[in-house]
């Protein structure tokens, strides 16, 4: 039976092949619509991938202020090295701890 679509001005038999070439753009519209919801929601950087993404976020925002604060004792310790001006117990230091001199009177003890 072949479906009767009524019109303002005639009326209009519709057989199977015509309602299909009519159905066509509005399928592909709607797959298309769901493709793009898909990905929305799942895609890798959809509403669930967010999730993951704040998490990273926090650990490397960590990462950062530990650089932050790394930076900060080098810059300092650099500012101690400074040639003109050298701080003489951390030259002292870095000297014992780098080439292992030690003095006379000193004893070493291993705790390993």
């Amino acid at each position: 039976m072949n479906p009767v679509v009524y019109t303002a001005h005639m009326i209009e038999r519709l057989d199977l092949g015509s309602l299909l070439r009519r159905s066509v753009l509005p399928t592909a519209c709607i797959g298309m619509m769901i493709y793009f919801a898909y990905f929305a929601v799942s895609g890798p950087t959809g509403v669930l991938a967010w999730r993951e993404y704040r998490a990273q976020r926090t650990v490397v925002a960590a990462q950062v202020a530990k650089g932050v604060e790394t930076k900060a004792a080098l810059a300092r310790q650099v500012e101690l090295l400074n040639p003109q001006h050298i701080d003489p117990d951390l030259a002292d230091e870095l000297v014992r701890r780098n080439l292992g001199v030690v003095r006379q009177d000193e004893v070493i003890v291993d705790l390993k």
